[in-house]
């Protein structure tokens, strides 16, 4: 069975940093693409930024290019999304999700974490 659990979630001034870390588990074979979505109150879930489970295809959106960065350690089956220069409207829920094909789709992926929340405020 596959399992994500997300950490890293928090709050953090305007030009500020946050990793966050999603823990899988029992994907092997499974999942071939990890996404971090994000969700603000009000709003639909995004897709923030994928990437290919051994890491050879990575993909952000436009909205985050430049500061945000995903990344998988195949070996501590863990990814990771570094956020910098954080914004105000980057506050929002973001979730862990695993799928079987590349897709900034929520509905094209299986399996999800609990999500974590980030807070970008002065």
């Amino acid at each position: 069975r596959v399992r994500l659990v997300e950490s890293g979630g928090g709050s953090v001034q305007p030009g500020g940093s946050l990793r966050l870390s999603c823990k899988a588990s029992g994907y092997e074979g499974i999942v071939t693409y990890f996404g971090w979505f994000r969700q603000a109150p009000g709003k639909g879930r995004e897709a923030v930024a994928l990437v290919s489970d051994l890491g050879g295809h990575v993909w952000q959106s436009a909205s985050v290019e430049g500061r945000f960065t995903v990344s998988v350690d195949s070996a501590h089956d863990t990814v990771y999304l570094q956020m910098t220069m954080l914004k105000p409207e980057d506050t929002a829920m973001y979730f862990c999700a695993a799928g079987r094909r590349f897709s900034i789709k929520p509905e094209d992926f299986t399996y999800w974490g609990q999500g974590t929340q980030v807070t970008v405020s002065s």
